[in-house]
């Protein structure tokens, strides 16, 4: 099979990269982090000028790529300049989640915007005792003769006191943990009865807990067909790791070059330190550790369209190898920066963050080795593709 990148693929990551590196320096986004917002408008909005969003969707959603290369494409750029804007719980969570199961009239209303930056929208899934279990739903769905009522709470929803939209999951129908019986809702974040509590993670990206006591919704906002959630949320969830797999690919590679760059530069006894062997073998085992996470993420793209187990194993193995080996890079960058390694001013600290908290995003590493091991042992799959 060849993997080679398509010339449109290998035109919008020269784009990227080249704005990431002139544009988007560690200081730009430490400023950007540290704003009230979270994330630039002004990025946004040039990011979907260079067609960065628009390569996250389907032709027929208004986009022109939308497959599991161009989502690896664009993060593994956006990894590179630990990008902040709103990628992955807008253009690939939430809407990932409509495209898969909205109407037209949804699309219509939310897509255009979405894919222009001018609307922010993310996905309301995770609760505070769920531990990465995709069916864990306790949140509330009621029918009322006019539409439904939501109660519940969502938690660490990715940038949830900042977006314009919400695309929320509830139960209507059956126990906390049952694949059926989970519907999804679009709900503006105006809404009356949604209070939300913002606050800033361990990586300078924001997330929000979400309360909705009694938030009355019109029929039009059920997203897909009642009960039938857990569908859209795999394949939202599924893009997901892949783009966090990638992002975590470009960041990296650029915490390994710096970390050559420093063992080039740093003095010890007249010499270059990066001339000391037991200093090359390490570096020599991050590159190959870096290299099999490429596999694993080139391995997850092509999978994407795949029958579920073959998509899904491939994803839970990419997401593991990433978590693995993210910790290791940014174990060995530090440790083989010296003390200077953690301190806030130097930008592979920030590198460093980055890949611990992916580690810990849409499961960690732990739980998708589970997952693998049960996805491979299984005969019987409940949910379809």
């Amino acid at each position: 099979m060849n993997f080679a990148h398509t010339e449109e693929r290998r035109m919008l990551a020269d784009s990227l990269n080249r704005y990431v590196a002139k544009q988007y320096d560690v200081e730009t986004r430490e400023t950007i982090c540290q704003s009230a917002q979270g994330f630039s408008s002004t990025q946004w909005e040039q990011f979907a000028q260079l067609g960065a969003i628009g390569a996250l969707f389907s032709e027929a959603d208004g986009g022109y790529g939308g497959a599991g290369f161009d989502i690896a494409v664009v993060f593994e750029a956006l990894g590179r300049g630990l990008v902040a804007e709103p990628f992955l719980p807008s253009a690939i969570l939430a809407g990932s989640a409509i495209t898969f199961a909205g109407s037209e009239s949804q699309k219509n209303v939310l897509l255009p915007d979405m894919i222009e930056g001018r609307t922010v929208a993310t996905l309301a899934h995770t609760e505070p005792d769920s531990h990465y279990q995709l069916a864990h739903v306790q949140t509330l769905a009621s029918r009322v003769p006019d539409g439904w009522v939501l109660n519940g709470s969502k938690a660490a929803v990715p940038l949830g006191d900042q977006a314009q939209w919400l695309v929320v999951s509830a139960r209507t129908a059956g126990e906390t943990n049952d694949e059926q019986g989970i519907s999804l809702f679009i709900v503006s974040a105006n809404t009356a009865g949604v209070t939300m509590r913002g606050y800033r993670t361990i990586d300078g990206s924001r997330a929000a807990e979400v309360r909705f006591d009694g938030v009355k919704l019109p029929t039009s906002q059920l997203l897909g067909a009642e009960g039938q959630g857990i569908y859209p949320l795999e394949h939202a969830i599924g893009r997901g790791l892949l783009a966090l797999c990638a992002e975590a690919l470009g960041a990296m590679e650029v915490a390994r070059q710096f970390t050559i760059d420093y063992l080039q530069t740093r003095k010890q006894f007249g010499v270059p330190i990066g001339g000391f062997q037991a200093l090359q073998h390490r570096m020599a085992t991050l590159l190959l550790e870096i290299e099999q996470a490429r596999s694993a993420v080139i391995n997850a793209a092509a999978a994407l369209e795949s029958d579920r187990v073959t998509r899904e194993r491939a994803l839970s193995a990419a997401k593991y190898s990433i978590g693995r080996i993210g910790t290791l890079v940014a174990e060995e960058c530090i440790q083989l920066h010296g003390g200077i390694g953690m301190t806030w001013e130097l930008p592979l600290t920030h590198y460093a963050k980055r890949l611990i908290m992916i580690d810990h995003q849409l499961g960690d590493e732990d739980y998708h080795l589970a997952r693998y091991i049960a996805l491979g042992m299984s005969n019987s799959l409940q949910l379809v593709p």
